[in-house]
């Protein structure tokens, strides 16, 4: 789906031509690039011209509305708790933004009434009342109570060509989305603008990042609602920041719509705009290893050699990447003879270490006449122009540059095939670099506003530069990789782009203030839409202290996107001559923090079952991998302004430790469950909060009870082994549950149903009994899984574990239970059971913990019987049948205990 429209060519604003590239001294680093200057709106002339409805008419999914100064309004009804509103000048078609995914709702069952002072229409879920003079519109829930509603006072429409929203708000409304914005997670108070820019070593301060998403959440008497501004301009959102009454957002031209969506549970909210915007693919699994980095990496040896350290070191590794230093002279898809005179050795290399490759792509098409991209694109018109059809030439990486129209689909395809050069020679992943897009020659970091792409000026594409990229990149895949799971990392998007790439948070700085910002940043990307997100770790400018890093590492393990990445370093990065200085790699910090950098790499490993499912519920519905805790618990008013905890995935939660020097963390437990510290087994009622020591190798871990986390072994990278057993990590006070999805990890046959689906339940009966069953809903992969192993938590001794007819031997170990099929170990330290359960046991298994009283008589029945197999056993030590007999008696024995257990159980019940 590709959407282009002619926009009037806003007035170029003047432009320095001195090259800004800074120098290599810190202070004249530039912390944030220039933008062009704000235009505000003028809510006076906003509140003169407020306009009036002066027909209605009903159109087949809402109604078509004629307003005062040659305006029309559409309200249309996409489902049940979604509706689309429109104001557009008399005849204007309704255009739409490349964010949208799908178009063809199911309209609704809905009614519409009509009175002297409104227009009301409904559905099951919402009600839409819009008032006549003045124009304005109200949304309620099934039970008349307001969600949302239009300020009456300013209202909405074009000022002076900028269409613009007024909304109340109370004090007690809370704001999140937004994408990519630095600083709190609750967004209220703050003045918001959306200018994709290339923000080097960016603050909690810095207004304008890298990432458009026009997508907030208000969340109001703990019900929520959701508004996407389909608008690619430049936008702006004042958010009661000007008053606690009202909040407005608009933008610098297009057409004024939006779409409103209600929850009223946040999720449900996301889970539409997923709907509206798309979701993203499910990932290939190596891309949720860690990824190493660094600018500078200048040959092929001296990153065969960061793997080899990996590797010797024994610390997991799935994906480097190649920055602009594998290029020829920054020449895009090219290979440099300083970097490597055998590209696909290379690759072949590292793919012998189980390690993909990740290549940088810039779209600054160097301007030199026998570059084969230059000369293609020049002979097929192929570039963005200037106003009078000149290709633009602006100063990037290679010198002067000229810049692919991806508004155009035959540029897309080109793009894509383009692709072969470094696809062919084994690399795995493609990283969008540059793509704001920057330029170095202008005062504003960027192209001047009236550069064209398709039939839009550059002011309107702008923010949408990456997404289109993004797609053409997506598509490179399909034209040099068939049947092979994407990888795309972008430092750019727009709404809409997670149906194509992963984000990266852009250059952020080595600096406690970064990341602080790390976690509300993910989780309001995660909540706008793009589950696949992550900060370079140790932070991109300047260096680390060994403490920062070991906190980041702790961090970056749990984000969804896990890439540790570094320039040159602060006073080195811009300066060819300057020598350079190591990477970010583990071991460059001391041994400590090599091994608290171990421990947490492989935790990730150990939790890859679980995030690889997590991730495919993502690609489902949009549900974000790191979630805020309002998002699971909106009801609970203290997790509402919390900005450095989170959920990872649905049960566990991390608070990480961000402050330098720091030893201990205040944590705050969400009501109404109960909380495991992931290390100690520790258990917290919630509603309250907790002081958790944490020295430098530990970063606060819970687990939300009644939860089961799929886990497997440790692995060097994430296809080194075949998952033969999968570990159940169970915490159960009433019923745990889970549906764990298997595949490949690597192509698209999932999508023609290769794949196996089973359902886990683990159920508390009573404080005696405690049963595992397995449901295969879905069997179409063939599995290398074996067995089982339920890792039972705060439970007594058994006294014995069974299935229908079969009494599970007890083992001394876990080793050697995983050795032992249909076996168990008890952890007397911890209090856990292991429950080794083959993968095909179809039959319930039984665990019986507790030596009740009523029980008792049966369990000396039990011991006896263990004392007649004895003394059986003895005598038949001579015989020349002895094994046959020996087999009779174990068969009729088995039978007997199975009968006693059986009455052990129904008089634990009693």
């Amino acid at each position: 789906m590709r959407n282009s429209r002619t926009i009037r060519t806003l007035a170029t604003a003047s432009l320095a031509t001195s090259l800004l590239v800074p120098v290599a001294t810190p202070s004249n680093v530039l912390a944030v690039a220039d933008v062009y200057p704000e235009k505000e709106l003028n809510k006076e002339a906003a509140e003169k011209q407020k306009l009036q409805v002066q027909g209605v008419q009903e159109v087949e999914n809402g109604v078509q509305l004629t307003l005062s100064n040659n305006y029309q309004a559409f309200i249309r009804l996409k489902a049940a708790d979604l509706a689309k509103v429109s104001i557009l000048k008399q005849g204007e078609k309704d255009e739409a933004t490349a964010a949208i995914n799908k178009t063809d709702w199911d309209t609704p069952r809905f009614n519409v009434e009509e009175d002297e002072a409104t227009v009301t229409l409904s559905t099951d879920e919402i009600t839409v009342s819009i008032n006549k003079e003045p124009f304005g519109v109200k949304f309620m829930d099934d039970k008349g109570n307001v969600i949302n509603q239009d300020s009456m006072k300013y209202g909405s429409g074009y000022e002076d060509g900028k269409p613009y929203v007024f909304k109340d708000t109370g004090k007690n409304e809370d704001f999140y989305g937004f994408g990519e914005q630095a600083g709190k997670l609750n967004k209220r108070g703050e003045s918001i603008g959306m200018w994709n820019n290339d923000a080097y070593d960016y603050s909690k301060d810095t207004k304008y990042l890298y990432t458009t998403v026009p997508f907030f959440i208000g969340l109001k008497d703990d019900k929520a609602y959701g508004i996407f501004f389909d608008n690619s301009h430049r936008s702006y959102y004042e958010m009661a920041s000007e008053s606690d009454d009202y909040y407005y957002f608009y933008a610098n031209d297009g057409q004024l719509t939006y779409y409103f969506a209600y929850g009223p549970e946040i999720q449900d909210v996301v889970n539409r705009y997923t709907d509206l915007t798309g979701s993203m693919q499910r990932p290939p699994k190596w891309s949720l290893g860690l990824h190493q980095s660094k600018w500078g990496y200048k040959t092929a040896d001296e990153i065969k050699n960061i793997v080899d350290t990996y590797r010797e070191k024994d610390i997991p590794l799935d994906a480097v990447h190649l920055d602009i230093d594998h290029m020829n002279g920054f020449r895009n898809f090219t290979w440099g003879e300083d970097f490597t005179k055998d590209p696909k050795a290379f690759n072949d290399y590292l793919e012998s270490k189980g390690v993909s490759s990740v290549a940088v792509s810039d779209p600054g098409i160097k301007k030199d006449p026998g570059y084969y991209m230059y000369d293609e694109g020049t002979e097929n018109g192929y570039w963005a122009t200037n106003p009078d059809g000149s290709p633009y030439v602006g100063e990037v990486w290679p010198g002067e540059s000229v810049f692919p129209d991806f508004a155009r689909e035959e540029v897309q395809d080109w793009w894509a095939e383009s692709h072969a050069t470094i696809m062919d020679a084994g690399v795995d992943g493609i990283w969008n670099d540059m793509n704001e897009p920057a330029v170095f020659d202008t005062a504003t970091k960027t192209q001047p506003l009236d550069v064209q792409y398709g039939d839009m000026d550059h002011s309107e594409f702008h923010n949408m530069f990456a997404h289109y990229e993004a797609e053409a990149t997506d598509q490179a895949f399909d034209v040099n990789k068939d049947n092979t799971r994407p990888f795309v990392l972008t430092r750019d998007m727009y709404a809409g782009s997670q149906r194509y790439s992963t984000l990266w948070t852009g250059d952020n700085a080595s600096t406690w203030e970064s990341l602080q910002m790390s976690t509300p940043m993910n989780s309001n990307v995660g909540l706008s839409g793009i589950p696949f997100v992550g900060n370079d770790i140790g932070g991109f400018a300047k260096r680390p202290s060994g403490e920062l890093f070991a906190r980041w590492i702790q961090m970056g393990m749990f984000n969804p996107f896990s890439r540790i990445h570094a320039d040159n370093g602060s006073t080195v990065a811009f300066d060819t001559e300057a020598k350079d200085i190591p990477g970010q790699e583990p071991w460059q910090y001391g041994q400590q923090v090599e091994d608290i950098s171990k421990k947490y790499i492989e935790k990730r490993y150990e939790l890859m079952p679980y995030l690889y499912n997590t991730f495919i519920k993502a690609s489902e519905d949009g549900t974000p991998v790191q979630q805020p805790l309002v998002y699971q618990f909106q009801e609970d008013k203290n997790t509402h302004d919390i900005s450095q905890q989170f959920m990872f995935g649905e049960s566990l939660m991390v608070a990480p430790v961000v402050e330098k020097g720091a030893t201990s963390k205040e944590v705050y437990l969400p009501k109404g469950e109960t909380w495991i510290d992931y290390w100690t087994g520790e258990q917290f009622e919630g509603g309250q909060t907790i002081t958790k020591q944490a020295d430098l190798s530990t970063i606060p871990l819970y687990v939300k009870n009644d939860s089961i986390i799929p886990e497997r072994s440790v692995q060097q990278h994430t296809g080194e082994k075949p998952l033969e057993n999968l570990t159940l990590d169970t915490y159960v006070a009433d019923e745990a549950n889970y549906t764990f999805i298997e595949d490949d990890g690597s192509t698209e046959d999932y999508k023609e149903g290769e794949f196996n689906k089973t359902h886990f339940n683990v159920q508390k009966h009573n404080s005696s009994l405690y049963t595992f069953t397995q449901d295969k809903e879905v069997e179409q992969y063939d599995t290398d899984l074996q067995s089982y192993t339920v890792k039972l938590h705060d439970v007594e001794e058994p006294h014995f574990v069974r299935s229908n007819a079969t009494l599970y031997k007890e083992a001394s170990s876990v080793d050697k239970m995983n050795r032992t099929k249909e076996s168990y170990y008890y952890d007397e330290e911890s209090s856990t059971l292991f429950t080794n359960i083959p993968a095909d046991e179809l039959e319930q298994v039984t665990m019986f913990m507790d030596g009740a009283e009523k029980s008792k008589q049966v369990e000396k029945k039990l011991e006896k019987l263990h004392a007649e197999d004895e003394k059986l056993k003895h005598k038949l030590s001579k015989g020349n049948k002895k094994e046959k007999v020996q087999e009779k008696l174990n068969e009729v024995s088995n039978k007997k205990k199975v009968r006693i257990a059986q009455q052990i159980e129904r008089a634990s019940k009693k």
